[in-house]
């Protein structure tokens, strides 16, 4: 492993980049540019990013060895197997490959090479496939992956509402898709990343109405994978 290339790969620590404390960087693909957010080596291993795509831009094919998880935050993303519009979410299983492109521009938050090795599921929830459910409170929840002790979902939280203060077992990643979130560590507008550690705890609330994207359950080293 080349640590040159290292980015928050301790998942002890919390982690935290928000929109106004970084820059896109240019892909090796023309018109493809991205945020890091964790990356193991230069073009290859676990990932974690923001991606945006210009329009008429392309990525040339690739695999995924440990699989490729996609959100799309705007736009209209594309590959040989569909159109996927904002608010779509993809599961793209270890072993598998594909050529996307967009015609419109999109930007993505994309995480590489992070699946459980027996996590073989094909997943794509497109907007009118979704089904929002009833969450804590006031808050609106829509499941969109669950494996071992690992769930994903997307959070809606009404205009000044306030959750109760809990517990990360195996850790959460937040990505702020629309608004602003808020505990008592700080403030995170659209566009921010967030990843708090196993065991850590916050009080979490917004003055807003506010979409997350959530997992948890995944960043516990101690976890048995054949549990």
């Amino acid at each position: 492993m080349n640590n040159d290339y290292l980015l928050n790969m301790d998942f002890s620590q919390v982690a935290c980049v928000r929109p106004d404390e970084t820059q896109w960087v240019k892909s090796p693909a023309d018109g493809v540019s991205r945020i890091h957010l964790e990356r193991e080596a230069e073009e290859s291993g676990h990932t974690t990013s923001f991606v945006r795509f210009e329009p008429g831009s392309y990525f040339p094919r690739h695999g995924h060895p440990q699989g490729e998880e996609i959100y799309v935050m705007e736009g209209v993303f594309s590959d040989e197997n569909g159109d996927y519009p904002a608010g779509s979410y993809l599961r793209n299983p270890p072993g598998s490959s594909h050529e996307p492109f967009t015609e419109t521009g999109c930007t993505l938050f994309v995480k590489l090479d992070q699946f459980k090795s027996y996590d073989t599921a094909q997943v794509t929830l497109r907007p009118q496939d979704q089904r929002w459910r009833p969450g804590i409170g006031n808050l609106q929840v829509l499941p969109l992956h669950a494996f071992h002790t690992e769930s994903t979902a997307l959070v809606l939280w009404p205009e000044n509402e306030v959750f109760q203060p809990h517990t990360h077992w195996g850790g959460e990643e937040i990505v702020v898709i629309t608004g602003k979130f808020i505990d008592e560590h700080g403030e995170y507008p659209a566009g921010s990343w967030i990843r708090s550690p196993h065991m850590s705890k916050h009080f979490p609330r917004v003055e807003e109405e506010t979409l997350i994207l959530v997992k948890v359950g995944h960043l516990d080293s101690d976890i048995d994978e054949n549990v």
